[in-house]
């Protein structure tokens, strides 16, 4: 059996002396691995879509449940993630560590796969402070995982507008400042301009996800929120995540 489809490269590894194991987000398959046989020998015609953060067209045989990649052609490589130096190249290893997390195996994940490719886009334009692009990032996935957090109004007292908003990221969303502290939850202090943010990632149209900017400051707690909700919601670090961080304070 034969499938052709167009995927995103999340993660390879070595193995023998000239294949490699493929993680895959795939547009019809969902998340699949893959073995890409002879892959690294020279010349070989499939390494340039089978190398890390394409997306290509790619053709796998599927046998008892495995797949073997038997076709690769790049639509995309996002040349500017390299351009862009250690930061970059960081930031593409956390997004991609997080899908990988995030994605369930052999279940198509259309708008999971339209967000990575947007993401991977404008992180490779360069053009978008990375601390919005990041953060944007981590709360639409998670929205689109199922863990939307509530962002309308104080989950306690019902306040729309909180003078001092917080995020309380074990899942009840918004909060205020006050409230959270008598409730005792872990937080993540916001501001009117990251919260407001907050609620424009959630609800924006898929190509528009991306098109805001705001402060640094705002921006600054915007990704800590995203982050810190990941980490909460999934119960889990991303060493990822680690090591763009130390880039980014070098």
């Amino acid at each position: 059996m034969y499938i052709t489809t167009k995927g995103l490269i999340l993660r390879t590894a070595d193995y023998k002396e000239s294949s490699r194991m493929l993680t895959v987000l795939t547009e019809s398959e969902g998340k699949i691995s893959a073995s890409a046989k002879g892959v690294r020998r020279k010349n070989s015609r499939l390494a340039s879509g089978a190398q890390l953060y394409a997306y290509s067209e790619l053709t796998f045989s599927k046998t008892a449940g495995r797949y073997n990649l038997t076709e690769a052609s790049a639509i995309e490589l996002f040349p500017g993630i390299g351009a862009g130096g250690l930061e970059s190249l960081a930031l593409a290893a956390y997004f991609a560590e997080l899908l990988d997390a995030v994605c369930r195996e052999d279940i198509p994940e259309d708008e999971i796969l339209q967000l990575a490719l947007n993401a991977f886009f404008t992180l490779s334009e360069g053009k978008k402070p990375r601390d919005i692009l990041k953060g944007a990032f981590e709360l639409r996935l998670m929205c689109l995982a199922g863990y939307a957090p509530p962002l309308s109004r104080c989950s306690r007292c019902g306040e729309p507008e909180p003078e001092l908003p917080v995020l309380a990221v074990e899942g009840e969303g918004l909060m205020c400042a006050s409230c959270a502290a008598a409730s005792g939850l872990r937080s993540v202090r916001l501001c009117a301009r990251s919260l407001a943010a907050m609620r424009y990632v959630a609800s924006a149209e898929p190509k528009r996800v991306f098109s805001f900017s705001m402060d640094p400051d705002a921006a600054a707690r915007f990704s800590l929120a995203g982050e810190s909700y990941v980490s909460a919601q999934l119960e889990r670090s991303f060493r990822t995540l680690d090591y763009y961080k130390e880039y980014t304070r070098l």
